[in-house]
């Protein structure tokens, strides 16, 4: 370890160190996916950039993992390590909202959640995922996509600038003109860069939607499937919808006799004009008759948090995750062989669509390198009991083995579990040998390698 001893460090950092030894040492520790138990040196929990710096200093002059944590949750635990520093940014989340200019300034602790509650009061938003706790910053470094993607392209399509800690130290504010190639690697290469402390997002009118979601028998799965891979091609961009399966929790709106059976399921978003949702849902709709839906005019916040309580901290994680360009009937049959199986009401597949504004974007222009794909499949294992996690696991293979013959070589790194660094220059695709150069400029010691990493 280096000449500064972690009681020098937290007599440096304002919003306080834990480290082993201290009674609030296992909350500090503590991840979403309760899977991890990894033991740090240190947690810094940061209150600005200040300590951010100090943090970054601590770890590279101690020889130090570093490890990074917004909204904590990263299915392979990153937000934390054995052995090494934690800069803990989950007490940075303010959100400043300017709604003249249009943007939003973001703290890198911050979660969808913050950022939604902020933004709706102006009647604007920006590119978010579906689980409202989920890290701004987590989100943003590897892409971002969800129900407004195909309107306003991926979260990262909407970044205007940064606020970095690099690998020396510094405080850097990058965009499109200061640091061009950092800003560029950014957006799409993780957290491999730096630690960012502030976003500046790009917003779009968008208040209330008209969406939720439906559950149909299993039968109908074959045909919901191959319409949806048909429609969303020209699709109204307004329409955000993807479909999955789904074991029915206990909702008020699904019949009680139904709860705890799989479904085929589809989610709908319409951000247009509410009168027109109708018939824009009226293709996928008509395919086949609901058991249970949950359709109709709310907040965009509300539907962005209306899985949340599926997924609460504590549960135990594993996920795999495809790009694809076509859903082909292979593929298919494989979802239909698998998805049926989903063996807890928390884990879920879902079938997102990144087409529309996310294709107009060049390849080049960000570090995010699937725009070819029209298609970005999870399968997201969440169940509560460390006994399952042999059957669990075995479940979220068996599905990625089936599917992954028919879809890229690549997949979306938020998606992904520890197993899965060796799929790296898949995941970061076209754009992984500019993100190595990139990484030798900035992080020649890999300071920053508690993530899907790029070697310098």
């Amino acid at each position: 370890m280096g000449t500064q001893t972690i009681e020098e460090l937290a007599g440096l950092v304002r919003g306080g160190v834990v480290a082993p030894g201290d009674g609030d040492y296992d909350e500090a520790r503590r991840v979403y996916n309760a899977m991890i138990d990894r033991k740090p040196a240190a947690v810094v929990h940061c209150a600005n950039a200040g300590d951010v710096i100090a943090a970054v200093d601590f770890a590279r002059g101690s020889g130090l993992p570093l490890a990074v944590r917004g909204g904590s949750h990263s299915v392979p635990g990153y937000g934390t390590c054995d052995g090494g520093v934690v800069a803990d940014l989950t007490g940075m989340r303010s959100v400043r909202v300017d709604p003249v200019r249009r943007t939003a300034r973001v703290e890198g602790g911050a979660t969808l959640g913050d950022l939604n509650a902020a933004t709706y009061a102006f009647g604007l938003a920006v590119t978010g995922g579906i689980i409202s706790t989920t890290g701004v910053g987590g989100l943003t470094l590897g892409g971002g996509f969800g129900y407004l993607a195909r309107k306003l392209g991926l979260t990262c399509d909407n970044l205007l600038s940064a606020d970095v800690v690099t690998a020396d130290g510094r405080f850097r504010v990058v965009n499109d003109k200061e640091e061009p190639d950092l800003f560029w690697a950014l957006r799409g290469g993780s957290g491999n860069f730096g630690v960012v402390t502030s976003f500046e997002f790009r917003l779009s009118p968008v208040k209330d939607i008209v969406g939720g979601p439906a559950l149909y028998e299993l039968e109908h799965a074959a045909a919901i499937l191959r319409r949806y891979r048909e429609y969303i091609v020209d699709a109204p961009e307004e329409l955000g919808v993807f479909p999955g399966f789904q074991i029915a929790p206990p909702l008020p709106f699904i019949p009680e006799d139904r709860h705890g059976e799989p479904f085929v399921l589809q989610v709908f978003c319409w951000s247009g004009p509410p009168e027109e949702a109708e018939a824009a849902f009226r293709p996928l709709r008509e395919v086949a008759p609901p058991v249970a839906e949950m359709i109709g005019p709310m907040p965009y916040p509300t539907l962005n948090s209306a899985f949340d309580a599926l997924v609460p901290p504590g549960l135990q994680h594993y996920w795999k995750g495809v790009f694809s360009t076509e859903l082909t009937d292979d593929a298919i049959a494989a979802h239909l062989e698998h998805g049926p199986k989903v063996p807890s009401v928390n884990s879920t597949m879902h079938i997102y669509p990144i087409n529309g504004a996310c294709h107009r974007v060049p390849p080049e222009a960000t570090a995010f390198a699937h725009r070819e794909a029209t298609f970005a499949t999870v399968i997201a294992g969440m169940w509560p009991d460390p006994a399952e996690n042999a059957a669990n696991i075995a479940w979220v293979r068996d599905y990625y083995d089936a599917i992954a013959p028919h879809s890229e070589a690549g997949g979306y790194v938020n998606f992904m579990s520890d197993d899965d660094q060796q799929r790296a220059a898949d995941n970061y695709g076209a754009s992984y040998r500019r993100l190595v150069e990139v990484k030798r400029a900035y992080d020649p010691g890999n300071l920053f390698r508690v993530n899907h990493n790029i070697r310098p």
